[in-house]
């Protein structure tokens, strides 16, 4: 990994930021969470966060689990969630939910906007469709969202549904950077977690903020590949970012 999360002698902050999909917790919890531990995320991007019975319970659980906190989401973004560090001062946080399709799953978004230090960002987690047209529309209404927030900075990240030669993904690589196609670190396939062999899940980041590596944490001290396949039926995606002081380009 390029580099640990720290703040920088010119206020800007270096943060991770970690997106998974853990499958509403219904796999080995004990492996989620020593899996998450040890990115060391000051932001975690969740999707299908458990949605039904003790929802809350559970996300707290787990948030415990890996030296993190609630912030956002779960059952009320349909899935999608948020967990940060202490590192993060809340500024904001929403649940959106999206229009309805008849005939296919809710979806919605999860944001939050934080600050560390000097450096201010906003932040969401998705997990689109998996119907082709809805979801290109999702991701235009994702890039509305961030703008929306009103912070100088964003990432978003999540379970796209799509490689990235697909029209959502190429919509919103096409506005933000592709944290994996900016700076490669780690593996590049996301799914199936036991034989990977496609990119559906990504973090973004507006172009103001520096990418110092992204990609599936394989190899990081503290993960083996029995906890990464036990887990979850997705990989998750680390990415170490450099937001700089707010207001500066």
């Amino acid at each position: 990994m390029s580099s640990n999360s720290v703040a920088e002698p010119d206020g800007s902050a270096v943060i991770r930021v970690l997106s998974y999909n853990v499958r509403s917790m219904r796999d080995d919890t004990g492996a989620l969470a020593r899996v998450i531990r040890a990115c060391a995320p000051d932001i975690v991007l969740i999707q299908e966060a458990p949605r039904f019975f003790r929802w809350r319970k559970k996300l707290a659980r787990l948030a415990a689990a890996s030296g993190l906190y609630t912030l956002s989401g779960g059952a009320t973004a349909a899935g999608p969630a948020l967990l940060c560090s202490l590192r993060a001062t809340v500024e904001h946080t929403e649940d959106t939910l999206l229009p309805l399709t008849p005939g296919l799953h809710r979806r919605g978004f999860a944001t939050a906007v934080l600050r560390f230090g000097a450096a201010r960002v906003a932040v969401l987690s998705c997990h689109l469709s998996l119907q082709k047209a809805e979801r290109h529309i999702q991701s235009g209404l994702l890039l509305e969202r961030l703008a929306e927030l009103g912070a100088p900075h964003a990432v978003a990240g999540g379970d796209i549904n799509e490689r990235p030669d697909g029209p959502a993904f190429r919509r919103l690589a096409g506005s933000l950077q592709d944290g994996w196609a900016t700076k490669p670190w780690g593996a590049e396939y996301t799914s199936p977690a036991d034989r990977p062999r496609q990119r559906i899940d990504a973090v973004f980041a507006t172009p103001g903020i520096e990418v110092l590596s992204c990609g599936v944490p394989t190899g990081l001290p503290g993960i083996t590949e029995a906890d990464l396949r036990a887990a979850t039926d997705h990989l998750p995606v680390l990415a170490t970012l450099r937001v700089p002081v707010s207001g500066t380009p």
